[in-house]
């Protein structure tokens, strides 16, 4: 028996248009952003997915995602269980900044370690470990047991949420995940074991 991941990342924030660092800031889907939650939640469909449970994180733009998804995909009515251990990375002062003012004040070299290190992190901030140090703890304890009795989940979050996954899901190093590139609105599949192990990575 194994159980079926689905990993989404949200569509693009107005933020991200924006070229803004977001964290736990709660901006909303753009237009491209909606049309990206729809085509995801079109593409599971056609795949005849239905999955039994639904994650999400407390920020609006994973949550109008999934909400997006789920119209596309016909599903109402059901429970959509929302928790702060999904969101994004916290990214402390840089928060609320343009990517290139960022530059500007603390240098290109300074603000490429933030955001591309395993284990350094902003002033006031998370870098990525401290990220999954949350969010494994919650996939382990609250979604992998579903996964292992053969469920079906769908999760709607964030890019450093689910690479936090990934690096555990796929056993990366922590020099292999921060150059994983996990993109809007594009739907990863996995098949878990019945021992919570990796049993086929699917293509979306």
């Amino acid at each position: 028996m194994s159980g079926t991941l689905i990993l989404v990342r949200h569509g693009q924030s107005e933020w991200n248009l924006k070229n803004l660092f977001t964290g736990w800031r709660n901006p909303d889907l753009t237009e491209k952003g909606v049309e990206e939650a729809r085509a995801a939640g079109k593409l599971l469909k056609a795949r005849g997915i239905v999955p039994d449970l639904y994650y999400t994180s407390a920020l609006k733009r994973a949550q109008s995602t999934l909400d997006l998804m789920l119209e596309e995909m016909g599903i109402e009515n059901v429970t959509i269980i929302r928790d702060q251990a999904l969101n994004e990375r916290d990214y402390g002062d840089l928060a609320g900044l343009n990517k290139d003012d960022a530059r500007a004040k603390w240098g290109e070299e300074q603000v490429h370690i933030w955001r591309r290190s395993y284990d350094v992190a902003p002033p006031g901030g998370e870098s990525l470990k401290d990220t999954a140090a949350r969010t494994l703890p919650y996939y382990e304890a609250e979604i992998l047991p579903h996964l292992k009795a053969g469920k079906t989940v769908l999760i709607a979050a964030h890019g450093n949420s689910l690479r936090a996954m990934v690096m555990d899901i796929e056993g990366l190093s922590p020099e292999e995940i921060v150059k994983r590139e996990i993109a809007t609105g594009e739907p990863t599949i996995y098949r878990i074991g019945a021992k919570g192990e990796l049993a086929e990575k699917v293509a979306a």
